[in-house]
């Protein structure tokens, strides 16, 4: 069975892109009608991108940084999902948070469906040009209580923006998708977001069983098959209880930007970062308010000296802005071992089919398995603990 899976789950196709620098700068010219100065690739999971510098400041307001996204696309749906997914970047933006947006196409569209060939036969793509968003990724800076207590209102505060309330269950009904009763955020292929095994999203735990062949070492195998043992029983159980939202289901270190600002602080101006810019939002799928601060959680403890802590400054930001109900508070530790389990049992797979990027793949994996066998090891209440501990000791400071 295990042969049988498809990394293209992970992302939406059938192997990275892989255009060089003279198609991309072609795409650019050709479908957006600007005159490219500099192109550079940049890192990325399943698309290909690049940092795109143009001269052309009349056409476009005097922005000259762009970032080209090329996607491969196999069917109808995974257009419609993007352009659902650049729609609601577009909406945060006008919402007031640091996210890109589409630099329209010739004929004014926010993507364009065009075909290339870089030695494996004509492949169809979905090609956007974005807005390129300054700063350092969080991975790069210490980051310390205040900015992880921003980073957990960050999450809560996407997700609220793109809901209006919560519907009774009861009123849900066969023909209306609950999702649909709850939105802000409005499109009409909205329901591509129901992404049904679309392995990233946490409910998809399960699916992971196919790939922990890919592990090398008994001791990791055998703490993923019982994180994912635990997560069928005691959180797939209890969805029913958790509130539904539209989860940007990335907000890892190196989504986040930051830029480097000043505040007065007891009399003295200190240096210190703000959040200033959102990347990625690839991974959007129909969930829940508990996956996005679990997300968060466990990829602000990757880099962090103090990863228990980190989860609580997190954990007390999200709950300033939406605090969790008893059924996710009782599911978070597993929560948040199931994305560790997610991040790196999904890259040690992808690593074998495309061995030419693990150094990106496996960025999680430098610190990740460390966590996650501490934090098996201490177990679910020595974890929670740490987390709602220091996350009550923080609130009650600010």
């Amino acid at each position: 069975m295990s042969s049988t899976i498809n990394p293209s789950q992970t992302s939406y196709d059938v192997g990275k892109p892989a255009l060089s620098d003279t198609q991309a700068t072609l795409l650019v010219e050709d479908v957006f009608g600007l005159k490219v100065s500099k192109i550079k690739p940049l890192p990325s999971y399943g698309d290909q991108n690049f940092h795109i510098v143009t001269t052309d400041l009349e056409k476009t307001t005097n922005v000259t940084d762009f970032v080209l996204k090329i996607t491969n696309c196999i069917e109808n749906k995974i257009e419609n999902l993007i352009d659902v997914q650049t729609r609601v970047m577009m909406f945060l933006r006008d919402e007031g948070f640091p996210t890109a947006t589409a630099v329209p196409t010739r004929d004014g569209q926010i993507l364009s469906l065009q075909s290339a060939d870089y030695g494996l036969g004509k492949k169809d793509h979905v090609v956007r040009l974005m807005t390129y968003l300054p700063g350092v990724p969080l991975a790069k800076i210490p980051a310390g209580p205040d900015l992880l207590y921003e980073v957990g209102q960050l999450a809560a505060k996407l997700d609220k923006a793109l809901q209006s309330g919560l519907i009774p269950t009861q009123l849900y009904t066969t023909s209306l998708s609950p999702f649909q009763l709850l939105r802000k955020f409005s499109h009409p292929n909205i329901n591509t977001l129901d992404r049904g095994s679309f392995i990233w999203n946490l409910s998809q735990i399960p699916l992971l069983k196919e790939m922990v062949f890919a592990l090398d070492q008994q001791r990791h195998q055998e703490v993923v098959e019982q994180t994912i043992l635990e997560f069928e029983k005691c959180v797939l159980q209890e969805l029913g209880d958790f509130r539904r939202s539209i989860n940007h289901g990335d907000l890892n270190d190196y989504n986040i930007l930051l830029q480097q600002t000043s505040k007065e602080s007891f009399g003295k101006i200190q240096d210190t970062y703000r959040i200033s810019g959102i990347l990625d939002f690839n991974d959007m799928s129909n969930g829940y308010y508990a996956f996005e601060v679990a997300i968060a959680i466990m990829y602000m403890m990757i880099e962090s000296q103090e990863p228990l802590k980190a989860g609580g400054y997190v954990l007390a930001g999200f709950e300033s802005i939406l605090p969790l109900n008893q059924k996710e508070k009782d599911a978070l530790y597993l929560l948040v071992m199931g994305r560790c389990v997610q991040s790196l049992v999904i890259a040690r797979h992808s690593v074998l089919q495309h061995p030419e990027n693990e150094e990106y793949l496996m960025i999680t994996a430098k610190t990740g398995w460390k966590h996650l066998l501490t934090m098996a090891e201490l177990g679910k209440e020595a974890v929670e603990k740490i987390w709602f501990d220091t996350a009550k000791e923080y609130s009650e400071c600010k």
